[in-house]
């Protein structure tokens, strides 16, 4: 999908006068399956929509323990920048699990955009509210279920994911080993 195509399917830019003019402001990248789009504790400072592919996002503590944190199917907008940096530096790292096509716009330039246009403001402002509201659906998940209701809430919030990403990477993001989900996936209870 193209940007232009993307950004119009939103209630709050699909009349917008100066979509030529936003779009122009976003530049193309590719990604190689298993290339980096950020990494963890490395500078950061764009915002991204994936246009074609899939991502994972995670985060590796010191033990070198990775957790996974997100996963994007284009197209759809990554998780804001405010929500996955500090001091700008990437909070996580995304790594491309296909081949993927973004389009990515400079932080402080979309910012200047949405103190200038209203459109774009409740544009941004909505996206930050969805994916509040997912990490907020994920830590209740995390919390309140057991095993195979934490898949059964995965199948539900991420509808065909089972069939697309690793099912070692969606064990981690629902906090369940491996051999737990391979359990519960052929019909075990845990």
């Amino acid at each position: 999908m193209d940007l232009r195509t993307f950004l119009r399917q939103s209630p709050d830019l699909s009349d917008m006068a100066c979509a030529d003019d936003f779009v122009s402001d976003w530049k193309r990248k590719r990604l190689n399956k298993g290339a980096h789009l950020t990494r963890q504790e490395h500078p950061d400072a764009d915002e991204y929509v994936l246009l074609d592919g899939c991502l994972v996002s995670s985060i590796c503590d010191q033990d070198g323990k990775e957790v996974s944190v997100g996963f994007y199917v284009g197209p759809c907008v990554v998780t804001p920048n405010i929500a996955r940096t500090r001091d700008g530096m990437s909070l996580v790292s995304i790594v491309a699990t296909t081949d993927a096509l973004l389009a990515r716009i400079d932080s402080d330039l979309l910012t200047h955009r949405m103190i200038a246009s209203e459109p774009i403001r409740n544009w941004a402002n909505g996206i930050l509210r969805e994916a509040l509201g997912r990490k907020v659906d994920r830590e209740w998940c995390l919390a309140a279920l057991k095993g195979a209701d934490r898949l059964a809430w995965f199948r539900e919030a991420f509808p065909g994911y089972e069939d697309i990403f690793h099912h070692m990477l969606i064990a981690s993001f629902l906090g369940i080993t491996p051999v737990t989900m391979s359990r519960l996936r052929t019909g075990g209870r845990h």
